[in-house]
């Protein structure tokens, strides 16, 4: 197990905006750490220059204490798992785990103990022969994680790879690349646009959008305390409402929203020196704001639209020019389109964010 450093690494082609800006950053050894945005971001870009693929514009990628960035691909010691799986479909299961091993020279009973022991790892015991035609695409993925393992690389790298699967084949695939990366210990960076993928597999998160880092943090910091307001949106959806900072103390600000006069309490990261008068963004989450009956919440709102999702209802209501969601669990009388409600955030969640 190594630690991964990206020390202010950038990526530009021509003189067009930069693709990666500055991305400075330690993934630690043995952690699973994620690099989340949407589309275009750059998170497969810095996945490329960590693997060797692309080379940074500038600054510099340690494993270690030892600098690859200009290391060929080959002698990185990294195991990559692609999106669309990359297998040989002339190989069977066991000839496509062998692949790098045949082409290190490892000896062929070393190769097949390590390719049996590869396949176990990610719950393929029995599939050895098998032609990957006569395979799922959740099993043909899992044959591309034993592939990327059985090298024993130093650094697993992982680029979108359940986004060709089904919700559940995902959710399955998902449980058996975490399972499989924890009994072997290998720092692992993994990069997908999805949200709760990300969330769910996790130890750390790395936020992008336009080639730029604005967080990184565990699942829960980067959900209930989010550093921006895109952040705060991309992630959970939350509700961010311009508002200023009538009171400033310690950790908590009470803050005025913008176009309702609502006042209540929010918290604040120590670096977030927000003082009395500053134009601020605060994020709510939809579970976060309680649906009262009109005049008793903090301000009052209008019933759009309800939508039932099962355990609970997510609600679009409008409050002036504000447009919020609301979720809330599933009960008998809850409100309908058209009813007038009164809407309180929950202080202790409520959370200040740069704009």
């Amino acid at each position: 197990m190594i630690p991964v450093r990206l020390d202010r690494v950038s990526k530009s082609y021509g003189s067009a905006s930069p693709v990666v800006h500055d991305i400075d950053v330690t993934i630690e050894s043995g952690e699973f750490f994620t690099l989340l945005g949407p589309s275009g971001c750059g998170k497969s870009t810095t996945l490329r220059m960590i693997a060797g693929f692309v080379t940074p514009t500038s600054g510099r990628i340690l494993f270690g204490d030892r600098d690859i960035t200009a290391t060929p691909p080959n002698k990185r010691g990294t195991g990559m798992v692609f999106q669309n799986y990359a297998l040989f479909p002339h190989y069977d299961v066991a000839q496509n785990v062998a692949y790098g091993l045949v082409t290190r020279k490892v000896a062929k009973g070393e190769r097949n103990e390590r390719v049996a022991a590869a396949l176990a790892s990610v719950g393929l015991d029995g599939y050895a022969d098998r032609r990957i035609d006569q395979l799922s695409g959740g099993q043909q993925q899992r044959v591309a994680l034993a592939r990327a393992l059985v090298i024993s690389p130093s650094v697993l790298l992982l680029d979108e790879p359940l986004s060709n699967l089904d919700a559940k084949l995902r959710e399955e695939t998902r449980v058996e690349i975490r399972r499989a990366q924890r009994e072997a210990g290998i720092t692992s960076v993994y990069v997908t646009h999805d949200q709760a993928e990300a969330m769910a597999m996790s130890d750390r998160i790395a936020v992008l959008e336009s080639g730029k880092l604005h967080q990184v943090g565990t699942p829960r910091e980067v959900y209930h305390q989010p550093a921006t307001a895109f952040v705060a949106k991309f992630i959970g959806g939350s509700n961010v409402l311009d508002a200023e900072v009538v009171e400033s103390s310690g950790e908590q600000a009470v803050v005025e929203l913008a176009d309702s006069g609502a006042k209540f309490a929010a918290g604040r990261s120590a670096e977030f020196a927000a003082a009395v008068g500053d134009r601020v963004a605060v994020s709510v989450r939809p579970e976060h704001l309680t649906i009262t009956e009109a005049g008793e919440g903090s301000f009052d709102a209008v019933v759009r639209a309800v939508e039932f999702t099962g355990a609970t209802c997510e609600y679009e209501v409008t409050a002036g020019d504000l447009e919020l969601s609301v979720a809330v669990p599933d009960q008998p009388g809850l409100p309908k389109p058209g009813d007038v409600v009164g809407l309180r955030p929950e202080s202790r969640h409520a959370w200040l964010v740069r704009p």
